[in-house]
């Protein structure tokens, strides 16, 4: 953990998770302060004032996306929190739920009180067996202390939730797949508009929001956006977890305050890389994020603005850390063949492209690869940029274009030489593959 704390405030211990302990710390105050104290549009500005940004990878304003919810309108209006985190090297949501499911909890009522919603959903991801059940556990806690169900506080809010537990689908992660999941169908992305925040869940009015991004919800209340803004940057504040993996020494889940330089977190906080191997590249935010090389990194500071000036992004917050001896032909083989196997198949430029550049890059690594093959899978990346109602194929185009960008020498001489141009050559497929 470097730099100021929000989220990762307390030490973890047996009963992190639990309600006394939770409470111990100030838990439910906010809930408390906003529902008695409060009208609901003033924590909406309150949440804007702050000017926290998504977690999950888009970064967009978050009072800005509530602001757009019609307050007495009459109709029902939904909320749910993302926690489906498929994004290969992506964790941090996680620790969250396995540590701090009390903190999403009470983020989620200020986040219900504030939107007048009646009924909210957790979308957690499937194979998350421990995460459930602590978030589980943490749900049957509140409503038995009274934070959720009718009259909550004392007051006129009332508020039910449900935890909703995915089939294993990376796509479910988008939103629009998300809620026509929850709602018994097939998980299709949706076209867009309207906004799902106009009509989402049951046609309805909705808010998704990543775990991360709403844990901060109930800190902000708790603390205020003007001591919140002091965190971080101006046009970044606050803090982003970020799960580490791959070649380093000390893999885990931190807490960066944005403007932290990204060398000094790589090399000092984490160790730097395993075995005092030498520093090749990182992907920064998840495997859909361009890859930065050891140089790219010097002087940067990790925050929104500094990352995407360096050519890539902060994204989901999942870094994962390659050292020098990596054949980066056969970790984009890695990665395709993700790509590939979670296409939901229902836009013919992403399921069909993913299958063809997962072709064309088995081919390569066979050694039956042709001098053309490189360009075709530029190609095929940037015809399905922009084509695909969600953007898993944007994605995957940006991860293959940005590692035949800084490596192309290396598909070059795997093709010519019918074998990899790292010799000794590490496999970085335990931290990618999902």
């Amino acid at each position: 953990m470097t730099g100021r704390r929000l989220i990762m405030d307390f030490p973890i211990t047996a009963t992190s998770h639990l309600m006394p302990d939770y409470r111990a710390r100030g838990g439910y105050e906010a809930l408390r302060r906003a529902v008695t104290t409060l009208k609901p549009e003033d924590v909406t500005r309150e949440v804007t004032a702050s000017g926290v940004l998504g977690h999950g990878g888009a970064a967009f304003p978050v009072g800005r996306k509530w602001a757009v919810v019609k307050l007495g309108d009459g109709q029902p209006h939904y909320l749910c929190a993302n926690a489906d985190e498929g994004e290969p090297g992506t964790f941090k949501d996680r620790w969250i739920l396995e540590h701090a499911p009390h903190l999403l909890l009470e983020s989620m009522l200020i986040a219900c009180y504030a939107l007048q919603v009646r009924n909210c959903f957790v979308y957690i991801r499937g194979e998350f067996d421990q995460p459930y059940r602590r978030l589980a556990a943490a749900v049957e806690e509140a409503y038995a202390a009274g934070y959720f169900g009718e009259n909550i506080l004392g007051t006129d809010f009332s508020c039910d939730i449900v935890v909703y537990r995915g089939a294993g689908s990376y796509v479910c992660g988008e939103a629009s797949a998300l809620i026509t999941s929850i709602e018994g169908k097939k998980g299709y992305p949706r076209n867009r508009p309207p906004r799902l925040t106009v009509r989402g869940l049951y046609q309805r009015p909705t808010v998704i929001n990543n775990v991360e991004t709403l844990a901060n919800v109930a800190i902000i209340m708790r603390i205020g956006a003007e001591e919140f803004r002091k965190i971080g940057l101006p046009k970044s504040p606050g803090t982003q977890l970020v799960s580490i993996s791959g070649h380093v020494s000390r893999p885990g889940v931190y807490e960066l305050e944005y403007g932290y330089p990204l060398a000094k977190f790589i090399y000092e906080d984490c160790g730097g890389v395993l075995g005092g191997r030498p520093l090749k590249c990182i992907i920064p935010g998840g495997i859909s994020t361009k890859v930065m090389t050891a140089k790219d990194i010097e002087g940067v500071t990790y925050d929104h603005k500094a990352m995407e000036a360096a050519g890539s992004q902060v994204g989901s917050g999942g870094m994962v850390v390659i050292a020098e001896g990596t054949c980066m032909v056969r970790l984009l083989q890695v990665m395709l063949r993700f790509y590939h196997h979670e296409s939901c198949g229902q836009c013919t430029p992403c399921r069909e492209g993913m299958g063809w550049m997962h072709r064309v890059i088995d081919r390569i690594v066979a050694g039956e690869g042709r001098p053309e093959d490189i360009d075709t899978l530029v190609r095929i990346s940037n015809a399905n940029d922009g084509t695909t109602i969600c953007g898993m194929g944007d994605a995957a185009g940006y991860a293959t274009v940005g590692i035949i960008a800084k490596y192309r020498d290396e598909f070059e001489y795997y093709i010519a030489n019918r074998r990899s141009k790292c010799e000794g050559r590490l496999e970085v497929a335990e931290a990618v593959d999902a």
